[in-house]
């Protein structure tokens, strides 16, 4: 944990441990459970045949998940972009809270996370759990302006409550491309890798310096197998651990390794997707073979939706990565943040189920509080509700409304099946981005999503009392410090 413990987890130090009746109920006579938490980079609500029965791409092993534990098909990322998402994953609270308002950060950014504040792996550190991240970080590192990497670099993952660190500093087709462990990179980034350009949307990546030795391809396997080295040391020393893992595909630039390299007859995109589906294969066989299996919370999902466009479809033979949903990433349409969601956990999850209940990723933060037994601090993740009723076997969580957020910016509220957006247009990758409108026509958008899954027919003018009601709901959230 940080030194300087700030307003946003005063009390902390003084948190109590007992366990309430219902995160009792759902431990059972049990250890504290071991939890592995997969998130995967720009994986498309189409692309999980558990979630699209009709994905061109087989993916066994996130299928075999969902028949083992239970799927939600109304889970939503904070964002339609990475390190929005990534933020309010770790730390239960809503990125346009914090300084960073659209967009993401770049390889050489400074820390975005707050000095002091809570993170998933700082609460569990405080409980005694051996905490690991592996993948693809992009939530800045150290204070500058632009980062040193000749230097250790300070605050990044080790004072967000890591125990250990490996992967890499952002996106895979951002520079600098160099691996981090733990608080430096393993090899300065004094070679240089030109701009490919994007002819192709596949091996698109960023010119810029890059390690000598460093591999696009290595990433996701060389992630994988420390997050199977943690797990397997976590579990010999009979200490309960937290895996973060998150992976770097399938992102750009679309590497697959060469086991996977023509595999899917889904084009590259196919590829790396069935890459990254046997990497959550192997980090569940890892705790299989460890013995730790049955005590522990898996979770598995996306930072936001895929970018898709029908150059990509022709590509992967005619797969479609949004699914059924309208838009891609960094849209405010539901593919670029309705995610899929897998939840994991032998004996304790009932096995083959759905959900329906709306559920954002901050709300992973509460979660893991209420099944390990923490009361949250006032000032720690502010956005985030448990859904662990759910878990238990209940029809709904205490979350009854989300916020969405575009690339640039625009904000988006849904309530029941209600839809409200700030503004027209996608507000991401998809063209128009924004709208202006014309005389007399609406300023926002309003889809009900159970009628109109699509977002197709624009229900604004048609009824101004909804929209009054959830303007109103996310002005306040938005003027508020929480929404909890």
């Amino acid at each position: 944990m940080p030194g300087n413990v700030s307003r946003y987890n005063t009390g902390v130090t003084r948190r109590l441990f007992n366990c309430t009746l219902a995160a009792s109920a759902l431990l059972g006579a049990d250890a504290k459970p071991n939890i592995v938490l997969i998130l995967c980079d720009d994986l498309g609500y189409g692309d999980v045949r558990a979630f699209s029965p009709e994905s061109r791409i087989p993916t066994p092993r996130m299928d075999a998940l969902a028949r083992e534990g239970m799927r939600f098909t109304d889970a939503h990322s904070p964002s339609s972009v990475c390190t929005p998402t990534r933020y309010g994953l770790l730390t239960g609270r809503y990125c346009w809270r914090s300084r960073l308002k659209s967009g993401v950060l770049g390889g050489y950014s400074p820390a975005l996370i707050e000095p002091g504040r809570e993170t998933i792996a700082s609460m569990l550190k405080q409980q005694g759990y051996r905490t690991g991240g592996f993948g693809k970080w992009h939530l800045g590192l150290g204070t500058a302006e632009k980062i040193d990497y000749r230097q250790p670099f300070s605050p990044g993952p080790l004072e967000q409550g890591f125990d250990e660190y490996f992967g890499i500093p952002a996106s895979l087709d951002m520079p600098p491309y160099v691996f981090i462990d733990g608080n430096r990179v393993q090899e300065q980034p004094t070679a240089t890798i030109a701009d490919n350009g994007e002819t192709k949307r596949g091996p698109f990546w960023r010119g810029g310096p890059i390690g000598p030795s460093f591999r696009m391809e290595d990433v996701v396997p060389k992630s994988t197998a420390r997050a199977c080295q943690f797990i397997a040391a976590a579990a010999k020393a009979k200490t309960p651990f937290f895996a973060y893992v998150p992976l770097s595909g399938p992102h750009t630039p679309w590497v697959p390794s060469k086991p996977y390299q023509k595999k899917s007859k889904a084009g590259l995109y196919g590829d790396f997707v069935e890459e990254i589906d046997a990497s959550i294969g192997k980090i569940v066989d890892q705790l299989q073979s460890s013995g730790v299996a049955g005590n522990t919370l898996l979770i598995v999902t996306s930072d936001n939706g895929a970018p898709w466009e029908k150059r990509d479809s022709l590509e992967a033979a005619g797969h479609w990565a949004p699914g059924k949903w309208r838009g891609q990433k960094s849209d405010i349409q539901e593919a670029g943040h309705r995610v899929p969601f897998i939840v994991s956990w032998p004996g304790k999850v009932k096995g083959g189920t759905a959900s329906s209940q709306l559920l954002c990723h901050t709300d992973i933060f509460a979660t893991i509080a209420e099944v390990t037994g923490v009361k949250l601090a006032d000032g720690a993740a502010e956005d985030s509700y448990s859904f662990a009723p759910v878990l238990r076997g209940a029809a709904k969580s205490r979350r009854e409304a989300a916020v969405h957020h575009a690339g640039n910016g625009m904000f988006s509220i849904r309530s029941g099946e209600w839809k409200l957006v700030l503004g027209r247009g996608s507000g991401g990758f998809t063209a128009p981005v924004t709208i202006k409108p014309g005389p007399n026509e609406p300023v926002g958008e309003l889809y009900h999503l159970k009628e109109d899954p699509h977002e197709d027919r624009n229900l604004y003018a048609q009824m101004p009392d909804v929209v009054a009601r959830l303007t109103k709901l996310l002005d306040g959230w938005r003027s508020a410090d929480r929404s909890r």
